[in-house]
């Protein structure tokens, strides 16, 4: 995959724990450390989605639906 060079501003705080994580050897440098905060956060905010769209499903009527399909017609052979 093509990678594409930016500029950020961080906090110096920030900054410091990203360099310690290079220095402790967790990372070889600042970028692939930064990639792998965002890569996390970005299957962080992925899971929340999905758990936000699963929350709106109304429990009753996926119940429904499913007793629907067991009473009906038999489940195709895989």
């Amino acid at each position: 995959m093509g990678a594409a060079k930016v500029a950020i501003t961080l906090e110096e705080r920030l900054l410091r724990m990203v360099d310690r994580w290079v220095k402790q050897g967790r990372y070889p440098n600042r970028s692939q450390a930064i990639q792998a905060a965002l890569r996390e956060k970005a299957e962080r905010w992925k899971r929340t989605r999905l758990a936000e769209e699963l929350a709106k499903l109304d429990v009753n009527a996926e119940r429904e639906l499913a007793d629907e399909r067991l009473a009906g017609e038999a489940w195709p052979d895989f």
